[in-house]
This record gives C-alpha cells, sequence and structure tokens, in this order.
C-alpha cells in the first residue's frame, strides 16, 4: 500500500461500509481499509463467509442484500455508515445471464440503499460504475460522450448513473459514480482472461483465445483501490452525482497481453487465436479517457501492465503455497 493511500484511508469519515464485499474489488477494498483501521464492514448476500474474505474477522463481515429492504435497515440501524462503498452489481460476467435480476441489482438495489442511507445521512457514496456505460461508444469517450448501450448490463448501470446524477445534482447528496475499464490483480474471478491465461502459462500452454484484435484498457487493482478512496474523500463539491473514468488511457490488444505473458514465462509455443468465439460484446477499440480523473481527482494510473501481471502471478503462486486452493 502507498503512502497516498494509507492517509486517503486514514481521512474516511467512518463507519465504513462495503457492499459487494464477497466480490473481486470489494474484497480488495474491505481488506486494504482493514490494514489501517478497524471500523469498516464487508457485506456479503451470500450466507457463509465468500473465498475472498476468508481469515478477515468475522466480525467485519455481515450478510445483507441490497435487493432487501429490511437486511439493509438492520445493519444501517445498527452501524449508521457516514462512508459507502458499493460495489455490488450483476451481470458484469458472461455466466450471469437472469436478466429480471440485473436491473433487480444494479437499478432497483441503488435505489433500496441510497434511501435507507439518505435517512441516516452520510458523507460520501461510491458507487462503482463501467466503462460499459459507453456501450458501442467505446473508443476513448469523455465523460460527456453519448451513451451508447449494447446489452441489458450497460443498459442498467447507465440508468444509474443517471439517478446517481439525479441525486447529486438536485437532492444535493455526496454521490459519484466511477467508470472502470479492466481491472485486474488478486482475488479476481479465476476463469476470467487474465488468471486463465496466468494460470495456463505456469503450466506452460494458453488458454481458449478470441480474435488478438480485440483490445481493453488494463487497470490494476491497486490504482482503482486509490480511486475508490479518493473518490470519497474528494471535496463534497466534486461529489455531486458526477461520473469519472477509471482507466489508464492505453488501448492494449488480446495478442499484446499475450506476447508480454508468452515472454514473461518464456513459452516456446505459439497460441492458437479464435478457439474460442468473440462475446457479443467483444471490441476492438475499447479504452477510455482518464483527464477528468486527472483535474478532478488527482488520480492516475500508475502499475504498467508487466508490472501489474508480475505482481498478480505472485500472488497467484503465494495464494497456493500457503495452502489455500487454486486462483
Amino acid at each position: 500500500m502507498n503512502n497516498r493511500l494509507y492517509e486517503e484511508i486514514k481521512k474516511l469519515e467512518g463507519p465504513i461500509v462495503v457492499f459487494g464485499a464477497g466480490g473481486f474489488i470489494g474484497a480488495n477494498l474491505l481488506r486494504a481499509i482493514l490494514k489501517v483501521r478497524d471500523d469498516c464492514y464487508g457485506v456479503t448476500h451470500q450466507k457463509t463467509i465468500p473465498w475472498r474474505l476468508k481469515h478477515l474477522s468475522v466480525g467485519n463481515v455481515l450478510c445483507a442484500d441490497i435487493n432487501d429492504s429490511n437486511s439493509i435497515c438492520q445493519i444501517f440501524d445498527k452501524f449508521v455508515f457516514k462512508t459507502i462503498f458499493n460495489l455490488a452489481a450483476y451481470g458484469g460476467y458472461s455466466k450471469q445471464k437472469e436478466v429480471e435480476l440485473i436491473y433487480k441489482t444494479n437499478v432497483l438495489g441503488v435505489v433500496n440503499l441510497l434511501e435507507i442511507a439518505s435517512k441516516t445521512g452520510f458523507a460520501a457514496y461510491v458507487h462503482s460504475g463501467s466503462s460499459s456505460e459507453y456501450g458501442l461508444n467505446s473508443a476513448a469517450p469523455s465523460e460527456g460522450a453519448s451513451l451508447i448501450p449494447n446489452s441489458h448490463y450497460s443498459v442498467s448501470k447507465i440508468s444509474t448513473s443517471y439517478l446517481i446524477q439525479y441525486l447529486g445534482n438536485s437532492l444535493n447528496l455526496p454521490v459519484i459514480n466511477l467508470r472502470f475499464y479492466s481491472v485486474y490483480g488478486p482475488f479476481e474471478e479465476p476463469d476470467r482472461f487474465i488468471p486463465m491465461l496466468l494460470k495456463t502459462a505456469e503450466e506452460g500452454g494458453y488458454p481458449f483465445l478470441v480474435d488478438p484484435a480485440i483490445s481493453r484498457d488494463f487497470v490494476y487493482i491497486d490504482d482503482v483501490l486509490e480511486s475508490l478512496v479518493l473518490g470519497a474523500t474528494a471535496d463534497n463539491k466534486i461529489k455531486k452525482g458526477c461520473s469519472i473514468n477509471i482507466a489508464t488511457g492505453k488501448k492494449t490488444t488480446i495478442g499484446e497481453v499475450v506476447g508480454i505473458v508468452k515472454n514473461m514465462f518464456n513459452l516456446k509455443s505459439d497460441p492458437v487465436w479464435g478457439s474460442m468465439q468473440n462475446r457479443s460484446w467483444d471490441l476492438k477499440d475499447w479504452y477510455g479517457n482518464p483527464s477528468y480523473a486527472k483535474t478532478i481527482l488527482n488520480w492516475e494510473a500508475k502499475t504498467s501492465l508487466h508490472e501489474g501481471l508480475s505482481k498478480t502471478i505472485t500472488w497467484m503462486r503465494e495464494y497456493k503455497k500457503m495452502g489455500l486452493g487454486e486462483v
């Protein structure tokens, strides 16, 4: 953890809550904050402790569901959270196909959460938005660019960005929407591209791959955590419903990522391109414009792709070595 992130975490008004704490970004955020202070609580809808939260204090892990108003009311009545991070979402992975649940979680669940939080009052609400809000308008769009949805998930995230804009602009609530690009690093879902690529490279091969020209804007998790905390500690004039791109600004093709990993592991064979069919949302120009984040949050991604991949494979090896299982 760098000094800036450490100092910004200390500034957060507590108690702090992380919704979606069982997920990739949420688990990393909860773990980072708990290294600095103990008044942060992770909320998961799962009835048992998620694998990403094992070995944390059970007192800092709460069970509630943003789609269940009663369960959210109960934890707010008990803790009166002042800083709220919402990383809960559904539909971002290809295996998450229940259309009704996409809208229920990503839109109505957020309405539930913010209606309840507004009754007790809060200092900051930071929402996990998505580059998918731009949909087909995917080549380095600025925050004011047209939103052209290309999936139900995209529509749901756009809807919530407008909800946050309304709450900030019209109701003067301290809410902010961070549009994350392709986040990767420790605790990412094991069947995602980066974890699968590193795991199979460790074994001397490659996973099934789409068209090498498909691109992404890969942002390392540590940089994303810093953006989340900065979003919460920003001046209240900033936290008034705006959306901010969290990206490197670099277009990186799948072919380039595989090339880096091939060299890292000194793989002798070549990958088989097109062994996996392109997904409906795969785009050849999908990368962000982070200039507004630099201006308004003084944030920029600092971790190079090579460094981030190296840190991720080191973590994967350590995780396995500690007997915690395969990732």
